[in-house]
């Protein structure tokens, strides 16, 4: 035990140390790079700034945070009086996971996709689930072609960067079952014929809450492919105000510019899974994982905890750090955990949200 509290106190210290930005980095780099060149000396200080680098996020990659924070003002300036819901949409996406938005309809859930995808140069689909959709509606077929004498795969509009699913509770089991594969591993397989989707691979899917008519509630295996659930909800009177008197959503969604090119998206992505966590971070993030399969009969899984670390990378990175925090975690805990933990966040009592929440408030920071 005091090994390990040894343990957690040494990398408490270096949690605590404050981080220059990014940029800041990079000018330090230079300069020592400079002096090397100069004199023939090895600056101390330099050759450390080189060994916490290779450990963490590339110092090539001090332009990430101006990437990402462009791309965020952006969907900000159309979905108004929502940054943190933005934000956490945006680490999603970072974080190569899929995001489920649970809300009212008129909220800005197909705007949000739709801003995201323009803001990205994204090949963009939108799917409505229906109750007698098919697995090959959104897959595609194999249809015999009388020339080639042959069956041709036709495919589906699953095969697409961005896929924007539309009420997705309001499909049937089986339908919603053809999303795991896809969702997963980012291929499906059709007789017996393996097909890859394209990359990046991003699906946004809405659901409308579990009391609602016509509705199919999401099984566990489906609920867990998805790395974050957010709620948008309506905005504050102020950014309401300013959205009655504003532009009309549609057009502005025309008028939107590439931010960045899948090319530097993937990029970025690389970029998260090299923000470094300390050993006392991993603890604590093990320890949520810990009691929350103490507290409850479905725990989180191991890919949840993978889900979680992933998120918090994505929120470090575009805070402009290349160490995750306790902070991060906290920050998206209750996105990635909250559907994993509990179905309705509309639930009064032990919701899956209350069930996160009590969770961060109650397990102690190393």
């Amino acid at each position: 035990m005091s090994s390990r509290r040894s343990r957690l106190v040494s990398s408490q210290s270096v949690i605590a140390t404050p981080i220059p930005p990014l940029l800041q980095r990079r000018k330090q780099h230079l300069a020592g790079r400079d002096r090397e060149a100069a004199t023939g000396v090895t600056d101390p200080g330099y050759s450390l700034h080189i060994l916490f680098a290779n450990r963490g996020v590339p110092a090539d990659d001090f332009r990430v945070t101006d990437h990402v924070d462009a791309f965020t003002k952006q969907i900000c300036e159309v979905i108004v009086g929502k940054n943190q819901a933005v934000k956490l949409a945006v680490a999603c996406l970072l974080a190569r996971g899929h995001l489920l938005i649970e809300d009212i309809p008129g909220v800005g859930k197909t705007t949000l996709s739709q801003a995201l995808a323009r803001s990205l140069a994204l090949a963009f689909q939108r799917l409505q689930f229906t109750s007698d959709l098919l697995p090959a509606d959104i897959l595609g077929n194999s249809i015999f072609d009388r020339g080639e004498q042959r069956f041709v795969f036709h495919r589906g509009p699953l095969f697409s960067q961005m896929v924007l699913i539309d009420e997705v509770n309001r499909a049937t089991a089986k339908t919603q079952s053809a999303l795991l594969e896809a969702m997963e591993e980012h291929r499906i397989s059709i007789d017996g014929v393996t097909y890859d989707l394209p990359e990046p691979f991003f699906v946004i899917a809405t659901q409308n809450p579990q009391h609602a008519v016509g509705t199919f509630p999401l099984p566990e295996s489906q609920l867990d492919r998805f790395l974050m659930r957010i709620e948008l909800g309506v905005p504050d009177r102020a950014s309401e105000r300013a959205m009655l008197l504003g532009m009309d959503r549609r057009d502005m969604l025309k008028e939107l510019k590439p931010v960045m090119n899948p090319r530097t998206l993937n990029e970025i992505q690389d970029s998260v899974r090299k923000v470094h966590a300390s050993p006392a971070l991993l603890d604590y993030l093990q320890d949520l994982l810990d009691a929350s399969r103490q507290r409850h009969s479905t725990g989180l899984s191991p890919r949840a905890g993978l889900a979680l670390m992933h998120a918090s990378q994505a929120w470090a990175l575009m805070h402009g750090r290349d160490m995750v925090l306790p902070e991060d975690i906290q920050a998206v805990g209750t996105a990635v955990m909250g559907h994993r933990l509990g179905h309705d966040i509309e639930q009064p009592g032990q919701s899956g949200r209350t069930l996160a929440d009590n969770l961060l408030h109650s397990v102690p920071v190393p």
